[in-house]
């Protein structure tokens, strides 16, 4: 019986007919019943037997398989530099990493009722309902060995927006006077290709854009610091207007640089090729 419901817990609910995308405790109690399983069962004695095996048909999580024919040399060379390396070799002290990336569509929402703080046996209240009151973007870029912020709001993303971005960091020091700064970019559209590194070079010599692969945002540690303004920020998300949303973002950089050290970046090159060769290993399972 324990079994039986196991496997029920380990099926998609649609393959067997049931109009669901996937099970919860008290549906999975139901459909055993409904099958004739057992006559009656809790939901907690079905989660107490899910548990022995880590199963939580509840629970998801999305996935993708890397798509670029490049995947694993572009990946590599990021993950190098992450490590104080490039071509082989350790950079030089005049050698700097830097990863930037956008944060598009920052709403500024205005509540209808003012915000009220936590109180001994309440949480913190928002109310539901309000205003739009614009949006913004915020670009940004990290030193990743120095833990150096650098960030602009602007009102659209973009080129002219971005190329702002580098002269603050190209303006500034040391990276004015360094051999190289190695920017580690996405593929999104203002610093996109081949068109992309040209018109940087031409401008900054000194700039070596480094393109992750594509759908490897998760290899950017911007993504890192953006998920922390996300929560710290931006949730929930009450503000009197774009004013006092850029004047947050930008407090909170200054004080995030104070206070922040380096991500501790582990994911190496031999776990990459782990990863891959177990990807690989899936792909060759399902089409078997």
């Amino acid at each position: 019986m324990v079994v039986q419901v196991k496997a029920l817990a380990c099926e998609l609910p649609t393959l067997m007919g049931v109009p669901l995308s996937r099970f919860s405790l008290a549906e999975i109690a139901q459909e055993v019943v409904r099958r004739g399983i057992v006559a009656s069962i809790s939901g907690a004695t079905v989660w107490r037997w899910l548990t022995r095996d880590a199963i939580r048909p509840w629970q998801y999580r999305s996935w993708i398989f890397p798509r670029d024919p490049a995947f694993k040399a572009k990946a590599g060379r990021v993950l190098d530099l992450y490590h104080g390396r490039w071509n082989g070799k350790p950079l030089g002290s005049r050698e700097y990493v830097l990863c930037a990336d956008e944060k598009t569509s920052i709403q500024a929402r205005l509540r209808r009722h003012p915000t009220t703080p936590p109180a001994p046996g309440l949480s913190m209240r928002v109310e539901h309902e309000y205003e739009r009151g614009g949006s913004l973007a915020y670009l940004a870029a990290l030193d990743v060995h120095r833990a150096k912020l650098f960030g602009r709001c602007e009102s659209q993303s973009g080129i002219q927006a971005f190329d702002r971005l580098l002269a603050d960091i190209m303006a500034t020091s040391p990276y004015r006077s360094a051999r190289k700064v190695f920017l580690v970019v996405d593929n999104g559209s203002s610093h996109r290709g081949p068109a992309c590194v040209a018109r940087i070079q031409n401008r900054w010599p000194k700039v070596t854009p480094v393109h992750l692969p594509i759908h490897a945002s998760w290899l950017n540690q911007m993504e890192i610091y953006f998920s922390i303004v996300q929560r710290k920020v931006l949730t929930p998300n009450d503000f009197l207007g774009l004013h006092e949303l850029q004047s947050r973002i930008q407090a909170f950089q200054m004080r995030y640089e104070d206070l922040a050290k380096p991500f501790e970046w582990k994911f190496s090159r031999e776990d990459l090729t782990a990863l891959l060769h177990k990807l690989s290993t899936q792909q060759l399972r399902k089409s078997a």
